[in-house]
């Protein structure tokens, strides 16, 4: 159930999308980022490169969490400052 007055923003079917790989904690993750039309950040896919792992299940379902948040117009400085883990890297 969606709490009143709030809506997603829909991305468009074709769009811009970067693709980036990077280690953290010992693991290799590809990152894959989308872009809404106005050049904010709107979707977030991200793997590890041991597959079917804890690891990777946590990075897709962390990144399905903060695609959703940000079409729903979460702050990406919100989510940033919101995580329970250390702040030994920052995401923007």
């Amino acid at each position: 159930m969606i709490a009143p007055g709030m809506q997603r923003e829909r991305l468009l079917n074709r769009r811009l999308h970067e693709v980036v790989q990077f280690e953290h904690g010992g693991f290799t993750y590809v990152a894959g980022i989308g872009h809404f039309d106005d050049g904010r950040l709107a979707e977030l896919f991200l793997t590890a490169a041991k597959t079917g792992t804890a690891v990777e299940a946590g990075a897709r379902d962390a990144a399905i969490v903060a695609s959703l948040a940000l079409q729903y117009g979460v702050p990406l400085n919100t989510l940033s400052h919101r995580r329970a883990r250390s702040a030994d890297y920052s995401i923007y």
